[in-house]
């Protein structure tokens, strides 16, 4: 089973690297990785006690976010390491002032691992939520350097939980402790033996209520407003601009939108400029916009404003769930802002605890969301329980930073 582990460590870099001939995300994976050696030997500070943190992209690293700032606010005397799998993390993350080394993480191999973790000699690693690297794991446990996983979630379809899935459950032995985000995790592990394991809850509701807490007016969202209640649908894609365009186009419709893009690139907002029926603007004109209220649609071409401007949703959509998955509902949430999101919401435990409470709501057509629209603004009472669940959701579910700090930290 090792020898398949590492004939696919190096087909996922070969395929990866014909990729990256006309894929940019590929081709950024591979430049990443290059001469790799070189740049940590030129730029790791040696001799210094490091704490490491890897994710596998954008979404994990917010959960690693609040345990980072507060390691780093706690315990000065540790340099923070921190690296990604994927560019999706690294090109957006890659100048975060929380850290003070910041790079992808090397193919794992048993080479590229041993040489990693001899140059780093990290004092504590923290692994986020769904990252398990064999050769990686295994030479930081014959080192007895002690691994964490972080808000960790496990569904009873992984591999660790079928009959053939025995070297690969030899991976969760070489934490020292597994922090995961609720019982069902817990109880699986259990069932194969792992007892090194407990319910911390989700770190990102740390981040988001601290964030909801603390953001800043966006001067130009207010002009654009002028009052008037907004539908904010961040990290759209095209199947959810779609069933969004069909409504807002229609000329009874009381909401603005705010639209933030997952892709921001220049040909897929145009592509949703061309579809609209109604006056719009961009993010990156309204400062010199007079006129910037007389829009109904303001898109934001941006990256980094989406929390700051979910404040002043009245409705919030979150993008993702007409593909792979939905994006961070929680966002919104914080601000009391009922959400609703595309029909692929299953594997996102707080998409379907805050559905089956009352403060989101899933769709699977454009008739759905113009009814939950409706009803949202026309029933006072609805509207006002759904924002106030949504509200005590992400409020009562903060402490998993302080909990794991607790542990690791006695």
């Amino acid at each position: 089973m090792t020898a398949l582990y590492v004939i696919s460590i190096h087909l996922i870099y070969i395929i990866t690297g014909l990729f990256a001939i006309f894929k940019p995300k590929a081709r950024l994976w591979i430049e990443g990785r290059r001469n790799w050696k070189r740049k940590l030997n030129d730029r790791f500070p040696a001799n210094d006690d490091t704490i490491w943190f890897h994710a596998a992209s954008l979404g994990e690293f917010e959960q690693g976010k609040p345990l980072i700032e507060k390691i780093r606010q706690r315990y000065p005397q540790y340099k923070i390491l921190l690296t990604f799998y994927s560019p999706s993390g690294y090109e957006v993350r890659k100048h975060f002032s929380g850290a003070d080394y910041i790079t992808y993480l090397p193919s794992d191999t048993y080479r590229n691992a041993r040489y990693f973790i001899e140059k780093i000699n990290p004092a504590i690693v923290f692994f986020i939520k769904y990252e398990f690297w064999y050769f990686y794991l295994k030479i930081l446990h014959s080192k007895n350097i002690p691994v964490y996983l972080i808000s960790g979630i496990f569904r009873k379809d992984q591999i660790f939980f079928r009959r053939y899935g025995g070297w690969f459950r030899k991976m969760l032995y070489f934490f020292r402790h597994l922090f995961v985000q609720q019982q069902e995790s817990l109880t699986l592990l259990k069932k194969i033996g792992i007892d090194h394991a407990t319910i911390s809850g989700d770190t990102r509701f740390d981040t988001v209520s601290a964030a909801a807490s603390s953001v800043q007016p966006v001067e130009p969202v207010s002009r654009f407003l002028n009052g008037h209640p907004c539908m904010v649908a961040g990290s759209t894609w095209p199947e959810d601009e779609k069933v969004l365009l069909r409504i807002f186009n229609k000329q009874d419709v009381r909401l603005k939108l705010i639209i933030a893009p997952h892709e921001i690139h220049a040909v897929h907002i145009q592509n949703i400029i061309s579809r609209l029926e109604k006056n719009c603007i961009l993010y990156s004109r309204a400062e010199a916009s007079d006129g910037i209220d007389d829009n109904q649609v303001l898109i934001i071409d941006n990256i980094g404003l989406l929390l700051p401007i979910y404040r002043y949703a009245t409705i919030g959509y979150v993008g993702g769930g007409f593909g792979k998955g939905i994006h961070n509902i929680l966002e919104p949430a914080a601000f009391g802002i009922p959400v609703i999101f595309g029909p692929n919401y299953q594997k996102f435990n707080e998409a379907i605890e805050l559905i089956r409470l009352g403060g989101a709501f899933h769709i699977d057509k454009t008739s759905e969301l113009e009814h939950l629209i409706i009803k949202l603004l026309s029933d006072t009472d609805f509207y006002k329980n759904s924002s106030a669940i949504a509200k005590d959701y992400v409020k009562s579910r903060t402490g998993a930073t302080e909990h794991i700090i607790g542990h690791v930290f006695p």
